[in-house]
């Protein structure tokens, strides 16, 4: 009886090679195609803050300026109201974030590594809580505040925005705590460590992507809230960047170049914060974990 040698797979010359050489320029190209998909307001933006405002609304319309206007961005700084503006986004958005960064490390860490009764009651709250949205409870937190004086405060708007972001930031606090080991603190315990110092010097380490995931997510929100501060802020010198940009387009004046500068100018401190705590992703998984 015969004995049939195995056959081996057809390989077709050069197929592999041939893929992964145009892998090498596909990726690339798509890779571009979708970032510019995604910086294309943002090119839009910049482009019409550096032509006049009848050029920006003229018709046909082109990508480029016709004119070229490059005294805008210092028409917007030396604006006394954009600086108001510029300012109380800034009071807000960081006091915000400190509040809810003050607040959901204890109360994480203690969800995480305490078991009392009714935790997953008020863990579920926490998370109900979440799914609120701001405008849909404008009405009453006017009336709140105004029955506490505060409208028209700096206060309204920081423990607002506290608030509806303070539920993200326990939760994802409370992941991060859940997921460290339980020897990790005997260990600091053995050494000396008391339970402040534990979370102090390792937990928080151990913890810091969590933390600077919290820090972006609040800190954004409470720069782009806009239903809230319209509702509360009332003085024109009081008013966050989101509300107050609004004056430069109305029924009486049109200054679109402004407009736009002043958006451009708007989103600079949000990447400032990335450009400053996103080496912190990767280094905080490790921090803290060797002696």
């Amino acid at each position: 009886m015969a004995i049939l040698a195995p056959t081996s797979p057809t390989v077709v010359p050069g197929g592999a090679s041939s893929w992964q050489r145009s892998r090498r320029f596909v990726l690339p190209v798509v890779g571009f195609a979708v970032a510019l998909a995604f910086l294309a307001p943002y090119i839009v933006m910049l482009l019409n803050s550096l032509r006049p405002s009848s050029d920006v609304v003229q018709t046909p319309p082109t990508l480029l300026p016709r004119t070229w206007q490059l005294s805008t961005y210092a028409q917007v700084l030396g604006d006394e109201r954009f600086l108001n503006y510029l300012k109380t986004s800034m009071i807000v958005a960081v006091s915000s974030t400190l509040i809810v960064i003050l607040v959901a490390i204890p109360a994480a860490y203690f969800t995480a590594r305490f078991r009392f009764p009714g935790r997953t009651a008020f863990l579920l709250l926490v998370l109900i809580t979440q799914m609120f949205s701001p405008t849909s409870l404008v009405v009453g937190l006017y009336r709140e505040f105004f029955n506490l004086n505060l409208v028209n405060t700096y206060g309204a708007i920081i423990l607002t925005n506290a608030a509806f972001n303070l539920a993200f930031a326990v939760w994802i606090l409370h992941g991060f705590f859940s997921s460290i080991p339980t020897e990790v603190e005997e260990a600091a315990h053995l050494d000396g460590c008391g339970r402040l110092a534990t979370l102090l010097r390792i937990m928080l380490p151990l913890t810091l992507p969590g933390i600077v995931t919290a820090i972006v997510f609040t800190f954004i929100a409470a720069w782009n809230e806009y239903v809230v501060a319209l509702t509360l802020m009332l003085d024109e010198d009081k008013k966050p960047l989101t509300v107050g940009i609004t004056s430069y387009v109305t029924g009486y004046e049109q200054h679109w170049d402004q407009l736009f500068g002043a958006s451009v100018i708007a989103i600079i401190p949000v990447v400032i914060l990335f450009a400053f705590i996103e080496k912190h992703l990767v280094g905080g998984l490790t921090a803290g974990s060797i002696k």
